[in-house]
């Protein structure tokens, strides 16, 4: 029994491929930066949140970030970047409404979305986990 996705054989499906999960990987490490710096500890604190938790959540999204531009691990970065934007619609966003304008978890819900397609979707076939190979699905 076959169980791997087939994609058309076509180098512009793969380009956009890789360009989903690129695009949401920068996204991810360009706003991890920002929270390297201590004072999102005190954020965190405002929030209710314990200030531990920073370097978690900066690790995660900075490494995340990289592995997703690279191809590797996607499913489980996406796993943890679902569960990290949950946290932001639910714990963060919820009560400012829908619309990012007025602070609300739209665009949250957007990059949710991305996310869940990239679970989906796997790899591609640029990606470090294609070339290698040996990497087993469920980690890929």
């Amino acid at each position: 029994m076959k169980t791997e996705a087939v994609l058309k054989g076509n180098i512009l499906h793969d380009i956009t491929h890789w360009g989903i999960s690129a695009s949401i990987g920068a996204i991810f490490l360009v706003h991890s930066l920002k929270k390297f710096d201590p004072s999102w500890q005190e954020w965190l604190s405002s929030i209710g949140m314990p200030p531990e938790m920073q370097l978690p959540i900066a690790l995660a999204e900075f490494i995340g970030g990289i592995l997703l531009i690279a191809g590797v691990l996607t499913r489980i970065t996406g796993a943890v970047f679902a569960i990290i934007l949950l946290g932001a619609i639910f714990h963060i966003r919820w009560e400012s409404g829908f619309f990012v304008s007025q602070g609300g978890w739209e665009w949250d819900l957007v990059m949710l979305a991305a996310v869940l397609a990239i679970i989906a979707a796997g790899p591609g076939r640029i990606s470090i986990a294609h070339v290698a190979k040996r990497i087993p699905r469920f980690l890929q």
